[in-house]
């Protein structure tokens, strides 16, 4: 019998301790203040060492996931990465983590090449295949490391980005499930973020891109749903930067209070940012349905509702 409900038990985070702050940049890229916390929204990035690769930082949040419950290895089916940053080109990053882990022989491992979208694609996809081959434990990861590609004399993007890790432990008892989900690609603009020796980005073209493709496609998703504002708890949409949430919070005019924004310490996690501020509110039992959001590289976009089990309401 094919399981009937597959999603979220618990979340574990690795942020590294090393911080860089914007505000010992703002001679050299004439900044002030106002332009780090009011349009940026990033004070601090945190960065990897230098030897660390995906797949050491998957290991760290694994070791907090450990802290948090006790897992057994033995039980995973399935192992799945979100990164476009791998340790290598070949072998896929999840059968590095595989082997780390000593995860038994019968695990099904492959990573998902997606950014800031690849959370809510890769929840999709990790709860479709642990349903369609009855499954019942799988690990989600998401680790990006953009300090390895980033120009650090290019204001666009060294300002923004900062390393971090996340695990997502997918069972057949979920605290959230998947409730629907939506996605959307504007390849014509995928020049607007790419990495050819370094990361570019054009912050114009994903401004105006964010601002009039994400709040046209959040309206309509509650809308298939016969949900209005008043029927979500809150709002976790990637914090590409704190104008963008702000733009979108305002097309979309729903309350700034149910729109967290709470990267200034840690800066532009990419696939691993919506999953950190979900860790915080996972186990909040007066927040029962959130819309997830995710948007950037490609360009790419991907939004879900998703629902506390009424086992835990």
């Amino acid at each position: 019998m094919i399981n009937t409900m597959i999603g979220i038990s618990e979340i574990a985070v690795y942020l590294p301790n090393n911080r860089v702050s914007n505000y010992s940049l703002k001679e050299k890229f004439n900044i002030d203040d106002f332009f780090i916390e009011q349009k940026l929204g990033v004070k601090y990035k945190t960065i990897k060492d230098n030897n660390q690769k995906a797949s050491d930082l998957c290991i760290e949040a694994f070791k907090n996931l450990e802290k948090k419950i006790n897992i057994d290895k033995s039980n995973i089916d399935c192992c799945v990465i979100v990164t476009q940053n791998p340790d290598y080109n070949i072998p896929h990053t999840s059968a590095i983590v595989h082997g780390k882990l000593g995860l038994k022989d019968d695990c099904a491992c492959f990573d998902i090449s997606l950014g800031c979208s690849g959370y809510v694609y890769a929840l999709s996809v990790i709860t479709s295949f642990m349903k369609n081959n009855n499954l019942k434990h799988g690990i989600l990861f998401t680790a990006d490391p953009y300090s390895e590609i980033i120009d650090e004399n290019d204001k666009n993007t060294s300002l923004l980005f900062g390393d971090a890790a996340t695990i997502t432990y997918i069972t057949d008892n979920p605290e959230f499930f998947i409730k629907d989900v939506s996605f959307g690609t504007y390849g014509k603009e995928y020049k607007a973020l790419i990495k050819e020796k370094k990361l570019l980005m054009n912050g114009r073209t994903i401004f105006n891109f964010t601002a009039t493709k994400i709040p046209a496609h959040v309206k309509k998703l509650l809308e298939k749903n016969n949900f209005k504002d008043e029927d979500i708890d809150i709002y976790l949409f990637h914090p590409g930067s704190k104008y963008i949430i702000d733009t979108i919070v305002s097309r979309l005019k729903i309350p700034k209070e149910k729109v967290p924004f709470e990267i200034y310490d840690y800066g532009n996690t990419v696939s691993s940012s919506i999953p950190i501020m979900l860790e915080k509110r996972l186990h909040n039992h007066k927040i029962n349905r959130m819309v997830i959001s995710g948007y950037g590289v490609g360009l790419s976009w991907a939004s879900s509702i998703i629902e506390r089990n009424i086992k835990y309401k």
